[in-house]
């Protein structure tokens, strides 16, 4: 068994109704090339968690046709939410729509061996450009998911543990973030975020801190291919 991570996807149908390479381009085709390193590296008992931005697509009945195709990829997937993933709806209607597809990460934790995967789609930090007054309720509703997520998973007697977000829980070793003090508190050995895109990848913070592996995993930044955890 295997765990991998790769975020900010940013499928939009077939053929791509958004192509990426505004962007520049190395976005040229990059659906196909994630779904090729999938299917080289992926096997059935494997896991990948899905960092957000997974669709570009506004309502969840459009996001069909780009879950659908993930859905056919070897493995096991555990999905949050992004902030473009305007489809993004109730877990009920999610979880009806696609059966056990995928596992979405939201007030819960999933499972796998002894390990329990936690998280949630974080929110910018105080201190980054843009931030607000209304931003600090976003900021500490996340906080206050994360923290149900990750005391839902200690308190079924799990001590591995994996958190997944999309924004970064920090941007730099000095900073403090209520999402690093829960990371801290819960003895976190991984933690695998996206949100960030190149060339903008060196703003922040990845390595080990207080023991856990900070890592962004955003597709353009590994190449288009999935980071191996486990």
């Amino acid at each position: 068994m295997n765990i991998f991570a790769l975020g900010d996807l940013h499928l939009s149908g077939n053929p791509p109704t958004k192509p990426m390479t505004v962007f520049g381009e190395h976005w040229q085709e990059h659906p196909n090339k994630i779904f090729e390193a999938w299917q080289k590296t992926v096997t059935a008992n494997d896991l990948v968690i899905i960092c957000g931005d997974t669709s570009w697509a506004m309502q969840l009945e459009d996001a069909f046709v780009d879950l659908d195709e993930i859905a056919n990829l070897p493995g096991h997937k555990v999905i949050l939410r992004g902030n473009h993933d305007y489809w993004w709806a109730s877990l009920k209607k999610m979880q009806a729509a696609f059966e056990d597809k995928f596992f979405f990460l939201q007030n819960n934790f999933y499972r796998i061996d002894d390990i329990a995967i936690c998280g949630t789609r974080g929110w910018i930090l105080p201190g980054c450009d843009g931030f607000k007054d209304d931003d600090i309720s976003i900021l500490t509703r996340e906080t206050l998911r994360l923290e149900m997520s990750l005391e839902s998973a200690v308190n079924a007697g799990f001590s591995k543990i994996i958190v997944a977000m999309h924004y970064p829980p920090i941007y730099t070793f000095e900073q403090n973030s209520p999402f690093r003090d829960l990371i801290d508190k819960y003895k976190v050995s991984h933690c695998v975020f996206g949100h960030i895109h190149e060339p903008k990848n060196d703003s922040v913070f990845e390595g080990v801190l207080n023991n856990c592996n900070y890592k962004l995993v955003s597709c353009d930044t590994q190449n288009f291919e999935l980071y191996k955890l486990i």
